[in-house]
């Protein structure tokens, strides 16, 4: 048998120390801005029928084709690991009657799956938030989704050389004709297109606009405009997206190139970009999406959202350590060791952070609580005779008024008897 160490599944990571802060902190910041805006949390499965996925996403996208982990079950059923959220949400708007709810603006967190290959900021099991609003058609909903967006950002502490680029694709029937006229301009010059946007052409011809292949960029500047196509009624959605994030103060700059193939993407589409993260600059993107459920077989039912992933809007936060603790308790004396666990247990039923050092070397407990800068020190009796009980403020701090009264109530009543 092997005695080598199990290693890590390449593209996979173990997060700790100041990492995990910093992705705690994205998390934790992400829970309070959702119920600032009244999403509902929801959780949902690590693993779908497959069929949830194919029909959403589209059998010929590159998610479905070369990226996601599927496999049979024991009963031969296919089923896939979770490459996002949206389509699992729709899936189960349809079947568990959150119908009744609409329009419903839910909102969740948590592990992802790609088979990609891994890069900076990106692996194989990777973590996202996700907000959508489904059932809604104002572009009221895309306003507040957005407006949520930027202030997850701010509050991050990220939004410094970010940029909202933003575009419409118009309703159905703009989409369609712009479409169309897409693959006519790009037939002609077919054989000069990369091969990836040779395949795409008849298919899915929208991709081609966001190509980053030198042969299509040539092209894609004099390709015709989704503006040229749009009827009143995208112009007038678009409009009032743009107004409201212009009443909300969120900045915005048009990104005609910027686009989603499938089509079940209608009107708004954005993202978030950065220049901080090398190539994969966009760290927030999503649009609406009003004809996916009736992809997945369900009536036409408008919805909006957006996804963010956890890890490059960490390392955009960057290192975080730990808090400090508000209170480390030294017992010095073993006297004091009962006692200082039901002082800490206060503490802690009081909403202090609060840690015990009570072994390891006498002489040197005192060191290793200084050590980890806390805000207050409680030392329990000296190391020669046990009838100390000091409390030091290491750092200004508002709760010491109330240390000071859990401190005086579990330990003076009690030191005569712990001499």
């Amino acid at each position: 048998m092997s005695t080598q160490t199990p290693q890590a599944i390449r593209g996979t990571q173990d997060i700790f120390g100041p990492d995990a802060e910093a992705f705690a902190f994205v998390v934790e910041t992400f829970e309070r801005v959702r119920k600032l805006y009244r999403f509902r949390r929801v959780e949902m499965p690590v693993f779908e029928k497959t069929a949830v996925f194919s029909r959403s996403l589209g059998e010929t996208t590159d998610v479905v084709s070369k990226e996601m982990y599927s496999f049979e079950d024991r009963g031969g059923e296919s089923l896939t690991l979770r490459p996002e959220f949206t389509a699992g949400i729709a899936r189960a708007y349809l079947t568990d009657g959150w119908q009744q709810y609409a329009p419903l603006k839910v909102a969740t967190h948590g592990p992802l799956f790609r088979y990609e290959r891994p890069q900076k900021g990106r692996y194989r099991q990777f973590h996202q938030i996700d907000a959508e609003v489904i059932g809604a058609a104002e572009p009221q909903a895309d306003v507040e989704l957005l407006v949520m967006a930027d202030q997850l950002l701010k509050e991050l502490g990220v939004s410094d050389g970010v940029t909202l680029q933003l575009n419409t694709l118009g309703d159905g029937a703009s989409r369609d004709a712009w479409r169309e006229a897409l693959i006519a301009y790009f037939r002609a010059v077919k054989g000069d297109l990369s091969e990836d946007s040779q395949d795409r052409l008849e298919r899915n011809p929208l991709r081609i606009l966001d190509s980053k292949d030198p042969r299509d960029k040539v092209f894609t500047a004099e390709a015709p405009k989704i503006d040229d196509f749009l009827s009143d009624e995208a112009q007038d959605f678009f409009a009032k997206v743009t107004g409201g994030l212009d009443a909300a103060g969120v900045s915005w700059t048009r990104a005609p190139a910027l686009v989603r193939g499938l089509d079940y993407y209608r009107h708004t589409a954005f993202e978030f970009v950065t220049d901080r993260l090398g190539a994969q600059g966009t760290v927030l993107g999503g649009g609406r999406y009003d004809g996916l459920m009736e992809a997945l077989g369900g009536a036409a039912t408008p919805a909006v959202g957006w996804a963010a992933g956890i890890e490059r809007l960490a390392m955009l936060v960057g290192e975080k350590g730990e808090a400090p603790a508000d209170v480390i308790v030294v017992v010095e004396h073993d006297s004091w060791e009962r006692a200082s666990m039901g002082v800490v247990a206060q503490l802690r039923s009081n909403s202090l952070s609060a840690d015990l050092i009570a072994t390891g070397s006498m002489k040197k407990r005192f060191d290793k609580a200084n050590k980890l800068k806390p805000r207050t020190i409680l030392v329990l009796g000296d190391k020669a005779n046990g009838k100390e009980a000091v409390l030091r403020f290491m750092e200004q701090t508002e709760r010491a008024d109330l240390i000071n009264e859990i401190v005086e109530k579990m330990v003076l009543p009690n030191f005569s008897s712990l001499l």
